[in-house]
């Protein structure tokens, strides 16, 4: 239980620090014989900080009860 309530704490608090991740995608915009136009987009996927905070409550909590 200690190594799985740490592994939260651990996890909870990096959601909270790194609040979101983003990547890329290239698209199509123009494929017409030899000529090819893409663009890159970004991507954001957002954590909330609040989702964080309760992983990182869980993993306290499962550190508290492992030892008693």
């Amino acid at each position: 239980m200690n190594k799985l309530g740490l592994a939260l704490l651990l996890i909870g608090v990096g959601i909270m620090i790194w609040a979101a991740f983003g990547f890329k995608t290239r698209e199509t915009i123009i494929d017409v014989g030899p000529i090819h136009a893409t663009r890159e987009k970004t991507h954001d996927v957002p954590f909330g900080p609040i989702i964080g905070g309760l992983i990182a409550i869980a993993g306290v909590v499962l550190m508290v009860k492992g030892k008693a």
